[in-house]
């Protein structure tokens, strides 16, 4: 069994969101529902393109009445600038914090940091530790001013790591890292799996992309699925072309030594010979597996 570790992440950074619209400004883009969002609750959602096409992930955590958003530190900038342009008259200022990321993994995190259930949240010294709110069993987030994580992370008795064995960890889980397995302007939430993980709901009411969302729930228009693959050799590079033959079914996304994430076309996939197939990727051969937290099953292999 793994054991408790936790690592910074120097790829992610926060955004804060304040004032009196703060909420129902964010409510109204993304792809969740903000009434879950508590204290004691983090959330994890999207903002997509108006033709629902994937443009930032991010964990969503309260601090006082400010809203903090975990995501890509490389793309807070452009985050930024896209919400800014639906704010117009919103009592609502959006900044970027000079805070810190880290993960917590491993045997009993939830235990060291005294968490319960999906999403859970609570204060840790200045900062804020929640429960990965998309899979149990998927470790946590600490959001904290800088400098201040690591020490509250080894109070709590978890031991130091690198952001690369978080890396391996999660890939393990299946559970996508932004735009390394999802391509801006392009991916769909339901093919990136974000139902399952809750990070969309249908129920809430109109967000930025709704309706292509929505249609493509219930016309069961989903064409792709972002799957996790066995990688025997060499790690392919993002982008290159799953091979079956001489047909190409998909592309890699991210991995790392054995595990990796490729966004397959189910229609070739079942047209080539299924789920049981060996295919090619660059110089290593890839087996295509179904998450253990699948709520949708693959098309079989046709005859």
């Amino acid at each position: 069994m793994m054991e408790a570790n936790y690592c910074l992440l120097p790829g992610r950074g926060v955004l804060r969101l304040s004032g009196a619209d703060a909420h129902p400004f964010l409510q109204a883009l993304i792809t969740r529902d903000l009434d879950s969002l508590s204290p004691e609750c983090a959330v994890y959602g999207a903002l997509l393109t108006p033709q629902g096409k994937y443009l930032f992930d991010f964990f969503l955590c309260l601090k006082g009445d400010d809203l903090l958003l975990e995501t890509e530190a490389g793309r807070l900038e452009t985050l930024t600038k896209r919400l800014n342009t639906y704010r117009l008259r919103a009592d609502v200022t959006i900044e970027q914090e000079t805070w810190e990321v880290a993960a917590a993994f491993g045997a009993d995190v939830d235990g060291a940091l005294g968490l319960t259930g999906l999403g859970a949240a609570r204060a840790l010294g200045d900062g804020i530790a929640f429960l990965d709110p998309r899979l149990d069993g998927a470790g946590a987030r600490i959001v904290a001013p800088s400098g201040q994580a690591e020490a509250l992370l080894a109070a709590v008795g978890l031991d130091p790591s690198e952001a690369a064995d978080y890396d391996y960890f999660r890939l393990g889980l299946a559970l996508p890292d932004g735009s390394k397995d999802m391509v801006v302007d392009k991916s769909l939430m339901l093919e990136s799996n974000f139902e399952a993980l809750h990070g969309v709901d249908f129920d809430k009411g109109c967000f930025v992309g709704q309706e292509l969302t929505a249609r493509t729930k219930y016309r069961a228009l989903v064409r792709k699925r972002l799957l996790p693959v066995h990688i025997y050799g060499p790690v392919p590079e993002p982008d290159s072309p799953l091979m079956a033959g001489k047909w190409e079914i998909g592309n890699m996304r991210s991995g790392q030594n054995d595990r990796g994430l490729a966004l397959v076309r189910l229609d070739r996939l079942a047209a080539s010979g299924g789920l049981e197939q060996t295919l090619r990727a660059g110089d290593a051969t890839v087996a295509l597996q179904l998450p253990a937290w699948a709520d949708f099953e693959l098309p079989e292999a046709e005859a």
